[in-house]
């Protein structure tokens, strides 16, 4: 996953992530909801998803290649940066619903 087709990857999961705290910040008015949502749903997820079952945590963790680091991390600052854009929107003035 290496190479190009991680990089796409992440660069997805960082359009899907804020997109959906968008829309989630929009309906619910919980600025970070996203954040705590992916740091306590999907992130385990994708880490169970991953897991092998042989490792003890650290082995797992240390066995994971740049890409799953990166498409971890783009994911989160999709989540974030969501959360940072409708915080200034409605300081600027917009009800955003």
């Amino acid at each position: 996953m290496d190479g190009l087709p991680g990089l796409m990857l992440a660069v997805l999961f960082f359009v899907m992530m804020f997109c959906i705290g968008f829309v989630l910040n929009m309906l619910m008015r919980m600025t970070w909801a996203p954040v705590y949502l992916y740091l306590l749903v999907i992130l385990p997820v994708l880490v169970y998803a991953l897991w092998n079952r042989t490792f003890t945590l650290g082995e797992h963790l240390a066995a994971l290649s740049a890409a799953h680091w990166l498409i971890g991390l783009t994911g989160f600052t999709g989540a974030a940066l969501s959360g940072w854009t409708i915080r200034k929107l409605r300081l600027a003035g917009y009800r955003l619903f």
